[in-house]
């Protein structure tokens, strides 16, 4: 927070009232700045002739009196909070206040953005990134975790049948010699044994797949895959697609990272030995369809799924890093709004959605938007799935008007298209969340059954004055 004086001419603070106070009235910039030190001259905006917004540490009708005070403009950077002390020295020059820095950040002014990367704290050849206060790891699969740290390898329950037979179908049935030989989908378990121990689709199938319902959104970070005989025949799959979905949603074809085209796994090259395919990035889904592109003799397959229940390593005490709005991880275009209000119909005091960022600073430094309505609302997306626990609100002024949303209620999505609200735990009504009473404190809110989901939505329901928000989302990667 910036210390600011409060000795502020009484010519300025009604000039402030005026501004505040005069909503509808659209305001124009002056043809002539008649402010000065940086000021903003604004016309148009009730009965003065202009108005002038003024650079920090700068006051009076047209920005000419200089503000005291050491703190007074804020020599401290990246949002260091400036504290006035008294007889304080430095090397051989005394000054009046002392910085108190940001995580991520240091120097007599907080201006030293610390790297984070310095000291290595991705693991397993994980790839770090500095942000501002803090650092992600881009995790190879199949760790995961803020370090990359944990492995998420376990097979998931074809081989030893916790993977039941009725969350397996296929797009069809060969039944082999004279209709006596069924190869079904109940079959496709790794190392099965027996005269009949695959799947095999109907030769006259042109689009062969199996799926698997995994009945819960899992993390899958690979596949085994496995041929079969049949009459002493060598019978496997060359090479294969995959495609997964949620429930309700369509098929996505999994491509691997940056590519455009569906990526094609490399198969099996005999009836019984195993071929182990991992997962760049890996596959966030609760169906996964194999689909045979290049099969020997038949298209014929056992399997394992290698991967990990997405709670496993994120309960909500071990899932609530900040996402990124404060350090910029999630980027401008990644957050979008129903619409966004303008002080005085003026395009430079636009209150962008991308503005709505913790703690950001400035004269526009939060979202809001063009009316106050509870149709209105604030969208994340954090381009794949994660794993949602919290988040932080904040309200912002606008011109010395104190603005905040004191209720609201959050929704999400794994499309962007069809919308779930969270839920009550007790009543199963949709649940209002208790938000901020000023336009500074942080008010944090956990969520009693955290969710997840690739895009979220901030739902104003109550306010004052006017819906304005900065925010974080706590979470971690799914």
């Amino acid at each position: 927070m910036r210390l600011r004086s409060g000795h502020r001419s009484l010519s300025f603070i009604l000039a402030c009232f005026i501004i505040c106070c005069v909503w509808s009235v659209n305001g124009d910039y002056c043809e002539v700045n008649l402010c000065h030190n940086g000021g903003t001259c604004v016309t148009g905006v009730g009965e003065e002739t202009f108005v002038c917004i003024c650079a920090e540490g700068f006051a009076g009708d047209t920005c000419t009196v200089k503000e005291n005070g050491p703190c007074i403009p804020n020599p401290c950077k990246n949002d260091g909070e400036c504290e006035v002390i008294a007889n304080t020295r430095r090397g051989d020059v005394f000054n009046g206040y002392v910085c108190k820095c940001q995580p991520g950040f240091e120097g007599v002014n907080c201006q030293i953005n610390v790297n984070d990367c310095d000291n290595q704290p991705c693991k397993n050849g994980g790839v770090c990134r500095d942000l501002d206060g803090d650092y992600t790891c881009q995790c190879p699969s199949p760790y995961v975790g803020k370090q990359c740290h944990l492995s998420c390898i376990s097979l998931l329950g074809m081989e030893e049948g916790g993977i039941v037979q009725s969350q397996i179908s296929a797009s069809s049935v060969d039944f082999g010699i004279l209709g006596l030989q069924r190869w079904g989908p109940e079959l496709a378990r790794l190392n099965n044994q027996g005269f009949v121990n695959a799947w095999s689709p109907d030769p006259h199938d042109r689009n062969p797949w199996l799926e698997i319902d995994l009945q819960n959104k899992m993390r899958l970070t690979g596949i085994i895959t496995q041929g079969a005989s049949r009459m002493g025949t060598a019978e496997f799959i060359k090479s294969f697609k995959l495609a997964y979905r949620f429930e309700g949603k369509m098929y996505m074809m999994y491509r691997a990272a940056g590519q455009r085209k569906d990526k094609v796994f490399i198969g099996n090259t005999d009836n019984d030995s195993t071929k182990t395919n991992l997962f760049e990035p890996p596959i966030v889904a609760q169906y996964i369809r194999i689909i045979p592109v290049v099969c020997r003799k038949a298209c014929t397959l056992r399997l394992e799924l290698v991967g990990c229940e997405l709670n496993t390593y994120s309960n909500a005490g071990g899932c609530s890093e900040s996402l990124g709005m404060k350090s910029r991880l999630i980027s401008d275009n990644q957050l979008s709004a129903s619409s966004a209000f303008r002080t005085w119909g003026i395009d430079a005091f636009t209150w962008l959605p991308h503005y709505a960022r913790l703690d950001k600073l400035g004269k526009t430094n939060a979202w809001s938007p063009a009316i106050n309505n509870r149709t209105e609302w604030l969208q994340l997306d954090l381009e794949k799935p994660k794993r949602i626990t919290g988040i932080i609100t904040q309200g912002a002024k606008d011109f010395g008007v104190v603005q905040f949303v004191s209720a609201f209620k959050i929704a999400y999505s794994d499309d962007g298209q069809s919308w779930s609200i969270v839920k009550d735990a007790t009543n199963r009504a949709d649940k209002i969340f208790q938000g901020n009473i000023d336009n500074n404190t942080h008010k944090k809110n956990l969520f009693e059954s955290p969710f997840f989901a690739r895009f979220v939505r901030f739902l104003p329901w109550e306010w004052h004055e006017r819906i304005t928000l900065r925010m974080e989302l706590l979470g971690c990667d799914a």
